[in-house]
């Protein structure tokens, strides 16, 4: 059978070979699924940079769904969602601007639920004078769901499978 390629933006296989691999990767699907896998992670300012230079989609406006989809070249944004992304976009520059002036690290930060989760598992350690006995997992009710199986992979019968007579070693 040969090498398999698998292809994790598109999420999908195939025989791995110099001309197969050229194809599906100059091909229209992946190019689409590798620039939405990478658009999940551009920070607000590109988007709302992106967005703003667009026109609005008028089938989109008028019916609330396009054709092209995220690969229509009008905006598909509101204007509340314009607005909140570009507040999201300004409290991002003042945390960075706090950050460079040596603020102290704003609330709701990891050092925060650190500090949070620390103080919970002392409290839980110094209320419990016993450890407590790790549960022994459990199937739900009903698990694993009751299935017929194909005769051939069904258990034999308690006397065992009969042969016959015909049919048996001389």
């Amino acid at each position: 059978m040969g090498k398999r390629y698998f292809c994790d933006y598109c999420d999908r296989s195939f025989q791995d070979n110099l001309h197969n691999r050229k194809k599906h990767l100059n091909g229209v699907q992946h190019l689409r699924a590798k620039r939405l896998w990478y658009d999940l992670f551009r920070d607000a300012a590109a988007i709302l940079q992106e967005e703003q230079t667009k026109k609005p989609c008028r089938k989109f406006l008028q019916t609330g769904q396009c054709d092209f989809g995220s690969n229509c070249r009008f905006s598909h944004m509101t204007e509340q969602d314009l607005e909140k992304l570009s507040a999201q976009v300004q409290g991002e520059k003042r945390l960075k601007e706090l950050q460079r002036e040596g603020a102290d690290i704003p609330p709701g930060t990891i050092e925060d639920w650190l500090d949070k989760r620390a103080q919970r598992l002392s409290a839980a350690q110094s209320n419990s004078a016993l450890p407590e006995k790790p549960v022994p997992f459990q199937y739900p009710p009903g698990w694993p769901p009751v299935q017929e199986l194909p005769p051939s992979l069904q258990a034999p019968p308690p006397g065992g499978w009969r042969v016959p007579p015909n049919l048996q070693w001389g």
